[in-house]
């Protein structure tokens, strides 16, 4: 049963769908629930099948930022169905998994689908973000593939993961980032879409660019270490997930889609990997 206080109306539609047994739906996102990467996105074939391995490489290069290795202890929040901890638990061995989120639905899912092997422990845990529930100098990295928007503080966050972090720890992202010049054209733009935006995928806050990113880090002690803009090759994403939404009837979620793809193929919204060491 979901939440009433927890507001992410795709993951609704999501488990709508896998309660129908609807095959697209499950390929597409019964693992990770995050945009995909393409190396060659004119490569990209505009299939689920193409869509889901896109995803998992997107895990692994926000994985990879963060010097991920095998027999260290790792914090991935906003988890999800556990995909990352699913992928980390497949490549590495002797590793501390850890999965957070606030959904305690999602983390049911990630604990039927996502078993050890390689001798790594893994556990999931409900809790929010910008409270961890986890002692100082802890983890070796934390994650958070796609979904510090949904958080209620950046900074709050930032300053947890800094807590939980062992010296030299690596904090390792990905987000929509605005560019800088049309910041203020973008805040005009949310006075008219904010409703749409909220309808489909939740209370989102993206209004934060690169330099505030460097600012946050130095304000946070983390060292900035990777700034990796993956836009262009993120773009064979949208017309997947639109039609997922068509299928699903959502409109007005389609249309949001649409305008961020638009906003992304202008340069305007940008798709980046974020890496950060403890200072």
């Amino acid at each position: 049963m979901a939440n009433p206080n927890i507001n992410l109306p795709y993951f609704d539609l999501l488990f709508e769908e896998f309660g129908k047994q609807n095959p697209e739906a499950l390929e597409a996102f019964g693992r990770h629930v995050h945009w995909g990467y393409w190396d060659y996105p004119a490569a990209a074939d505009g299939s689920i099948s193409d869509f889901a391995k896109a995803a998992e490489r997107l895990s692994r290069r926000v994985c990879d930022a963060g010097k991920v290795g095998n027999g260290k202890r790792i914090l991935d929040c906003g988890c999800g169905f556990g995909g990352t901890i699913a992928s980390l638990n497949e490549r590495f061995s002797d590793l501390e998994l850890v999965g957070l989120n606030i959904d305690e639905r999602q983390l049911e899912r990630a604990r039927e689908q996502v078993q050890p092997q390689n001798n790594n422990q893994i556990q999931f845990v409900q809790g929010n973000a910008c409270e961890l529930p986890f002692e100082d100098n802890s983890f070796d990295v934390v994650t958070a593939v796609e979904c510090i928007f949904h958080f209620p503080s950046r900074e709050q966050f930032f300053r947890e993961a800094r807590r939980v972090l062992k010296p030299g720890g690596q904090l390792a992202i990905s987000d929509f980032v605005q560019a800088e010049t049309f910041m203020p054209v973008l805040k005009f733009m949310g006075n008219f879409i904010p409703f749409d935006i909220d309808f489909t995928y939740g209370k989102v806050d993206s209004n934060i660019s690169l330099t505030d990113y460097q600012n946050l880090a130095k304000t946070t002690q983390f060292i900035s270490k990777i700034e990796d803009d993956i836009t262009v090759n993120t773009l064979p994403t949208y017309p997947i997930v639109r039609k997922l939404l068509h299928d699903g009837k959502l409109k007005k979620g389609e249309n949001v889609t649409l305008a961020t793809e638009w906003l992304s193929r202008l340069g305007i919204l940008r798709y980046l990997i974020l890496s950060f060491q403890v200072s």
